[in-house]
């Protein structure tokens, strides 16, 4: 099973991008399941057909869904809810407190990664392409399985006897969900973007925050390129040059930061909006060249933490992107390195070996956060 999450800043074309790329697995043998968590909607638009919350046959070895996460809240979570209600009551919360500590922001993002690993897990699909929501949303989606868990532990000690069955039903399922989105021989981020210095900077900032979440982003695709310059004719030549030359140029950029051609896949601008399987499949030709999808995402990725000795005691490196102007933070929580990345915040458990230690300096490299600890533990 493999599951290839799309996302980008709001109108890039990830979903036209993850239909495509749906249409191409299942063009090649593979039973493929592509899926939306998008609240817009735009799934069914791409191939030209009404879409439900339940998979329906786009074309043989390819189905679609777009998931109703408005009905998921209505339905799934009130009977949940009431259980965590009636868990909180059971330790000495009023009926207030408990009704108030229930309603988690960002519920229906949490519903939604719950019904995509219930399609995955239930169906026949050898492949789940899901169609995620813009950037932002993908973040907050992305991290509620270990947010929420970290919340329901510090209410709930996990061996305490009025500990109620719905929260160890809940914090099973937040962990088997941590456990998919960070399995980088599962799961796989494809981000989509287009080729404009400010994408270009949200990109950049994604790719650190999944870094930190342990999540393994497997490509980049560079969206609506201007067609090669030998195309153009007449009056809009001069501007469509100029326009092409502004794309290269970040392109470029993006080839200094070391995203080489085999990480950074190009696409161009169409003058007619892709519908329908025909027009996906051109532009799944166009995106892979006739070669595997995942072809290439199986290779061994860099450990999020990795220690090793010093003259003065440890290094932790943190493998997580960084460009020159990323604001990093280092704060010391407990035994938790709280590790914060333009803006992008997580607390990160400290092998056990580190915990006496303190933080006497970091500094970054081309591959992410060196942090230099020594002694025992005292002001970080």
């Amino acid at each position: 099973m493999r599951i290839l999450l799309f996302t980008g800043k709001g109108g890039v074309g990830k979903t036209t991008l993850a239909a495509a790329t749906a249409a191409a697995l299942a063009g090649r043998g593979r039973k493929t399941l592509v899926v939306s968590t998008d609240p817009a909607h735009s799934l069914g638009d791409a191939f030209g057909r009404a879409l439900g919350g339940e998979p329906s046959e786009v074309d043989t070895l390819l189905h679609a869904a777009q998931i109703d996460t408005r009905g998921l809240v209505d339905s799934t979570w009130r009977e949940l809810r009431q259980e965590l209600q009636a868990a909180l009551a059971g330790v000495g919360l009023d009926s207030l407190d408990a009704e108030e500590l229930t309603v988690v922001p960002g519920v229906d993002e949490l519903l939604a990664l719950t019904e995509v690993q219930r399609l995955a897990e239930h169906g026949p699909w050898e492949t789940v392409v899901v169609d995620c929501g813009p950037t932002a949303e993908t973040l907050r989606l992305l991290a509620l399985p270990e947010a929420v868990s970290g919340y329901l532990s510090r209410m709930f000690k996990p061996g305490a006897r009025r500990t109620a069955a719905a929260v160890r039903r809940l914090g099973a399922h937040l962990e088997s969900l941590r456990t998919l989105l960070t399995d980088p021989a599962t799961t796989t981020v494809r981000l989509v973007l287009t080729p404009e210095r400010v994408v270009v900077a949200e990109a950049r900032r994604t790719l650190s925050s999944l870094a930190l979440r342990g999540i393994l982003v497997d490509g980049l695709i560079v969206n609506r390129l201007m067609p090669a310059p030998g195309f153009w004719r007449g009056a809009a030549a001069s501007w469509m040059r100029t326009r092409r030359a502004q794309q290269n140029t970040v392109l470029a950029e993006l080839a200094d930061a070391g995203f080489g051609p085999e990480q950074v896949k190009p696409v161009e601008h169409r003058a007619v909006e892709p519908v329908g399987l025909e027009a996906l499949q051109e532009i799944a030709y166009e995106l892979y060249q006739g070669l595997d999808p995942l072809a290439g995402n199986d290779k061994g990725v860099t450990p999020l933490l990795r220690v090793s000795e010093s003259d003065s005691g440890y290094e932790l490196r943190i493998a997580v992107p960084l460009h020159r102007d990323s604001e990093v933070d280092l704060a010391r929580v407990d035994d938790d390195l709280a590790v914060t990345v333009d803006g992008f915040r997580r607390l990160i458990a400290l092998p056990e070996m580190l915990r006496p230690c303190r933080i006497t300096g970091a500094e970054s490299d081309a591959h992410g956060l060196v942090v230099s600890l020594a002694g025992n533990r005292g002001p970080g």
